[in-house]
């Protein structure tokens, strides 16, 4: 079957990334990265390339994974159109790997933010198979596309409903991901929230921006358990926007909470800005699950302690999903599987 040498090939790229991540061998992605998207810092890309290998590419989870689906041999692919996100390094790979997978020819829009680490990775799968250069095709319009996935904010989502009405798509929109506290937690917990709070700045829709905890809850451990994230001050874009929401807070005297490198404002919105956590209050389990429940269109995930709540995550695994983690909710696998 076709696919199985598709997982193959993967499966090398995942053992290159992992052989070379402390070599010289990646330091040309990290460096066109870094020029290209300032958010895009070395920590950052190697993060999200070490993920892509070990939970993406490694040739036992691949074969679990497409083994779910009834793949066969296809014999008229499907020009599908993937519209990628820049927000953090390489986010649209998974759904380029789920059209090989299934069999499809991908055409790639690459997001102009994010193109030297798809280019990066892509150049290396035609060189372990250069026959993928006939599946994986990067193109600046999506007019011959069968089939759309594309991922955006509201405004574009509008846009690809509008151009795309009349071919089977899969649109995402703005989500952004949340934190349940009890006042339990250890600061081993709320240091992993800090990641989930922070890695790749925030910019992440799997990032957590808004924390619920219980009526009455102090800052005081969670601010302790996450100074270890304090050097984030040293990225000028990061500390940019720091300044400039603080200093908006204090001329409009709008209460805050700060520790010199987050702030934290109550607010019933879901989506904060960068540097900033709102936080929210619940009164009970029935009011926490209300206000879960009011929101969950908006949820890309839940993380809690121990996951108490079906679907989430514990405290710092927001950022490294599965293969079977998809955003929005959404099985890419079985929409192309539909076509």
């Amino acid at each position: 079957m076709q696919y199985k040498k598709h997982i193959i090939t993967f499966s090398k790229l995942g053992d290159y990334i992992t052989q070379n991540l402390d070599t010289d061998a990646l330091k040309p992605l990290f460096w066109s990265a870094r020029n290209e998207n300032g958010w895009f810092t070395e920590d950052n890309v190697k993060l999200a390339v070490e993920n892509i290998a070990k939970i993406y590419l490694n040739e036992t989870a691949l074969e679990k994974f497409a083994e779910k689906y009834a793949i066969k041999e296809n014999r008229n692919p499907k020009k599908i159109g993937i519209v990628m996100a820049g927000n953090i390094p390489a986010v649209g790979f998974h759904d380029l790997l789920c059209v090989v997978l299934s069999g499809n020819i991908a055409l790639l829009k690459l997001s102009s933010g994010d193109t030297a680490t798809m280019m990066f990775l892509i150049n290396k799968l035609y060189e372990f198979d250069p026959e993928l250069k006939n599946i994986i095709i990067i193109a600046q319009r999506l007019n011959d596309a069968d089939a759309l996935i594309a991922t955006g904010s509201d405004n574009t989502a509008k846009h690809f409903e509008y151009y795309f009405a009349t071919k089977p798509r899969i649109i995402r929109r703005n989500r952004t991901s949340v934190a349940v506290l009890n006042g339990n937690e250890t600061r081993a917990e709320l240091a992993d929230l800090g990641n989930d709070i922070f890695q790749y700045f925030g910019l992440g829709c799997r990032n957590v921006s808004k924390l619920f905890v219980p009526v009455g809850y102090t800052f005081d451990k969670f601010y302790e358990s996450i100074e270890y994230w304090s050097t984030i001050r040293l990225h000028h874009k990061y500390n940019n926007n720091y300044d400039y929401n603080k200093s908006i807070y204090l001329v409009n005297r709008i209460p805050h909470l700060d520790n010199g490198f987050l702030l934290l404002k109550e607010d019933d919105a879901l989506v904060s800005p960068i540097s900033v956590c709102f936080y929210e209050t619940y009164e009970s389990d029935k009011h926490l699950e209300q206000l879960l429940s009011e929101s969950a269109e908006k949820i890309q995930c839940t993380v809690s302690s121990d996951a108490r709540f079906l679907n989430s995550f514990r405290f710092g695994e927001a950022q490294v999903p599965k293969l079977e983690d998809f955003a929005d909710g959404i099985d890419p696998m079985e929409f192309l599987m539909d076509l």
